[in-house]
């Protein structure tokens, strides 16, 4: 009976069925056989792979002997919940209140907690017991402690470890190429897994999405295609789900619409984290509209879903269809997260919804009793500069619970140069000289508002600490993507092969604006220069080229869609509205910001940005 009990509560385990894992629990408590043998143990197993975490916590409390195996069963309980840090917290009382000494189960559950909180300092007690311990040459403890050093970004302890391994296996490997290529060591990872006797599904799904997760979404996507030649069969969505991120990233709209098209070939559209990525992908790369229908055809939508999609219509300016989403998203019964608030105080800041967004703060932490956090407050303080309500931002500034950075001042010093407020404008100018700047965008920001004062002294202090620093400012760029090409052109290109003709396109489209009533806004460029310098040094502003360039390459009433690295100045705001209006082209700009959508002379942000 014994025997056949662990047999049906393994089969409960492995089929998540906890409806006869609970009958088989409630037999063995009338048989009185609930203190005896493995039962206790893959009783609290079972629960946990039942998703019942509650009943497997509650069993090992209730256990009057516990031994090893039943500190690995809840180590591993708590980890499978996504809770590590309680595996962390418990793992003291098995010495003091048990009196019992890690296994090399228990070892291997406590660094993958390790790993899941990216807690080295901890990683490394516990690597320093398990040298010690009896089951030092333990070689899945060895792997398990690969995979902790690896995710912590310690790769060169973790090659180290690996080296000790007499026979790596496919984990320990995996876990080794993962941690090189999140470290953006590129060669060493591909080496390794070139290396494998067996290269599967996820020793390659390590690689790309490591690769991913470094920043490298150009050489992901190219051995993504390299592992499909190779004969790879795609048998679980995780892989296709990291590269729609990259897409995303990339800001790549073709790309993601290919591996859309390989997730319906492969069956994967019912998989619910695919469509958070595809959802958040098509937002990211321009097209909201495709955003809403993988919404609306996500059947299990979790928290994530309603986010993504609710944070995408905030970026491209809908606040509206994001308010109404959020109504929707409670009558499910979910609850909504820290991230959903952000994305809807982040909706109401664009669109100056000032009330509604001191509201939903509110409800934050009255309804749902969720702490803010700085973006919160940061969102909070960027709701009130953009609505002009300077006085409030600078009290909330001044009364906020975390340490006030650089970058929060400067979104206020960014308020202040907007709606004129030079004195003020100076005064927060200098607070954030006196906290030692170090962003570049700050040093910008700061010449910005000395040179819109005429300040030329303080801009050429400025500089010359920009000098001492060695602070170099980002150029801008601006990308444009037509189809499956995509152009880039920096501020002030004069070198490209079609420049003749983007001069030409746009000398006529000036001609038509001013006709029409446009008046260049130098108040943009930073430079003692003259008037019509600086009328020059707009013309050459990168989202310019790119809107030529897209004009004159891309398919005839096409959109055209352009990815910016900073934000769209006044001035080429302005340029783009008259654009759009003249040619009969909807113009979409990603910048650094938010989505703007130019069509019919107007902008989805309402000059709200």
């Amino acid at each position: 009976m014994h025997h056949h009990l662990l047999q049906y509560l393994r089969l409960c385990a492995t089929g998540g069925n906890p409806f006869h894992g609970k009958t088989f629990h409630a037999l063995i408590l009338k048989l009185g056989l609930n203190k005896y043998g493995a039962l206790p143990n893959t009783l609290i197993s079972m629960y946990a792979k039942c998703g019942l975490i509650k009943h497997a916590v509650q069993l090992f409390d209730e256990m009057p002997q516990r031994d090893p195996v039943s500190w690995a069963s809840i180590l591993t309980a708590y980890n499978r919940a996504n809770l590590p840090n309680r595996s962390i917290a418990i793992f003291p009382n098995m010495f003091t209140r048990d009196h019992l000494q890690p296994d090399h189960f228990v070892f291997a559950s406590l660094l993958n907690s390790c790993a899941a909180l990216n807690h080295i300092q901890i990683g490394r007690q516990v690597h320093a017991q398990f040298v010690l311990s009896d089951f030092s040459s333990d070689e899945v403890t060895k792997s398990s402690l690969v995979d902790m050093y690896a995710k912590c970004g310690s790769v060169d302890i973790a090659r180290t470890v690996f080296d000790t391994i007499c026979s790596p296996n496919s984990i320990s490997c995996t876990a080794m190429i993962n941690g090189y290529a999140r470290v953006g060591r590129k060669s060493e990872a591909i080496k390794l897994l070139k290396d494998m006797m067996v290269q599967n599904l996820f020793s390659w799904t390590a690689l790309i999405s490591g690769l991913i997760q470094s920043g490298h979404f150009v050489s992901a996507f190219d051995l993504f295609i390299e592992m499909q030649k190779e004969g790879i069969k795609i048998s679980d969505p995780f892989i296709l789900s990291s590269v729609i991120g990259a897409s995303a990233n990339l800001a790549a709209l073709e790309l993601g619409k290919q591996v859309h098209c390989s997730v319906l070939k492969l069956g994967f559209e019912s998989s619910l984290y695919v469509c958070n990525a595809l959802i958040d992908m098509y937002a990211k790369c321009s097209d909201i509209t495709a955003a809403k229908t993988v919404f609306c055809f996500t059947v299990n939508k979790d928290v994530v879903s309603w986010t993504s999609i609710i944070v995408g219509l905030a970026q491209h300016g809908k606040a509206k269809e994001a308010l109404s989403l959020y109504n929707d998203l409670i009558c499910t019964g979910l609850e909504p997260n820290e991230v959903t608030f952000v994305g809807l105080i982040y909706a109401c800041s664009h669109v100056g919804l000032v009330n509604t967004g001191r509201d939903l703060f509110k409800s934050m932490v009255d309804d749902y009793g969720l702490k803010p956090n700085l973006q919160h407050f940061t969102c909070l303080l960027d709701l009130y500069s953009r609505s002009g309500y300077l006085d409030e931002a600078e009290n909330l500034l001044n009364t906020m619970p975390f340490e006030v950075d650089e970058a929060v001042w400067a979104s206020l010093l960014s308020a202040c140069k907007r709606f004129g407020k030079t004195q003020m404008g100076i005064r927060v100018a200098n607070r954030l000289m006196g906290l030692g700047v170090t962003d570049p965008s700050s040093y910008i920001l700061l010449c910005n508002v000395y040179a819109g004062a005429s300040m030329w002294e303080n801009v050429a202090k400025v500089r010359k600490l920009m000098a001492a620093f060695d602070v170099k400012k980002e150029p801008g760029y601006s990308c444009v993507h037509l189809g499956k090409e995509t152009e880039v052109f920096y501020a002030g290109e004069t070198s490209h092969l079609m420049k003749n003709e983007m001069v030409v396109l746009l000398k006529d489209l000036d001609e038509k604006m001013r006709k029409r009533g446009y008046v260049p806004d130098v108040s943009f460029v930073l430079h003692d220069m003259g008037n019509q310098e600086k009328e020059d040094q707009l013309f050459w502003h990168s989202e310019r080229l790119a809107v030529a360039y897209g004009l004159l390459k891309g398919v005839p009433g096409s959109v055209i869609r352009v990815v910016k690295n900073l934000r769209v100045c006044g001035d080429c705001h302005t340029v783009l509205k008259f654009i759009c209006s003249i040619v009969g082209r909807e113009i979409v700009v990603r910048d650094a910001s938010r989505f703007h959508h130019f069509k019919d002379g107007r902008c989805s942000c309402s000059d709200f940005w």
